[in-house]
């Protein structure tokens, strides 16, 4: 089955009425949470900025009396809220500094959408799995491999690598252009270990999964790529969860077949 059919097929899987149900649920759980998580970042943010430093003010005066000259210096500190007041009270030094709140909580709650979509779609990915093989690859049996121990070590052992990413890669970040490949990276790396995981360790075995990666790995990060970079289109992630499955899920199944029918006539 060519890339084309393949991906056709996908889209026609995805608006059955059992698909557009898996799909419902986690769109409401994680735009509910997502809103939520947005203002209070955004919240936190404006707090922060105005409860943040204080500034020193200094007048100094001069004055003549009876020919003698008398100098008064008056000091007085600004504290963080009444910094902001200050600043606030500008209308573009306002709406700069609202821009930039909302903008960077928007940007985190992108980055933090797609990676609670991807730990929910996780739940989900068997039953979608169960019906691709029922509707498409009753010849293949799902086998599968892995269990909720090592699941959740390699969970917590990716998070923390794609963290460590983050860090890692702080001095690409003030490059223009490079600074994009450098914030995406780390999410990414999460994004395609865990979505291909979820899928490989509901279908093949371990040696068919490490056979498929050994043999196709370059195209199934292409793949991720490509769905990572959909996931980057605000809310897509939300619809296109349940897609990702179902698009890799048939990759899996494909190329699982193929090795199956080898291994028998050889």
């Amino acid at each position: 089955m060519n890339k084309k059919n393949l991906f056709l097929l996908s889209i026609d899987d995805f608006f059955t009425p059992q698909m557009l149900k898996y799909a419902i649920l986690p769109f409401i759980i994680t735009i509910i949470v997502m809103y939520i998580i947005f203002f209070t970042i955004a919240g936190i943010g404006l707090d922060q900025f105005g409860s943040f430093g204080s500034m020193d003010i200094q007048s100094t005066q001069t004055t003549i009396q009876n020919g003698i000259p008398h100098t008064e210096t008056i000091t007085a500190q600004l504290e963080g809220s009444a910094i902001i007041q200050f600043l606030m009270s500008y209308t573009i030094t306002a709406w700069i500094a609202t821009f930039l709140v909302y903008a960077i909580g928007g940007f985190f709650t992108l980055y933090l959408s797609i990676f609670v979509a991807v730990l929910v779609i996780g739940f989900l990915t068997p039953y979608i799995l169960k019906v691709l093989q029922q509707r498409h690859y009753q010849d293949v049996e799902m086998i599968g491999y892995s269990n909720i121990f090592e699941s959740l070590f390699l969970v917590l052992k990716w998070t923390l690598t794609m963290i460590a990413l983050f860090f890692l890669l702080i001095p690409f970040y003030f490059f223009p252009l490079v600074n994009i490949i450098a914030f995406n990276l780390p999410l990414y790396y999460f994004f395609h270990k865990m979505m291909t995981f979820d899928i490989a360790s509901n279908i093949t075995t371990r040696e068919e999964d490490n056979q498929i990666k050994y043999y196709n790995g370059n195209m199934l990060k292409l793949k991720t790529v490509t769905l990572y970079l959909i996931s980057l289109v605000p809310f897509a992630i939300f619809f296109g969860a349940i897609f990702y499955v179902i698009y890799l899920g048939h990759t899996y199944f494909v190329e699982t077949r193929k090795i199956r029918e080898y291994n028998y006539n050889n």
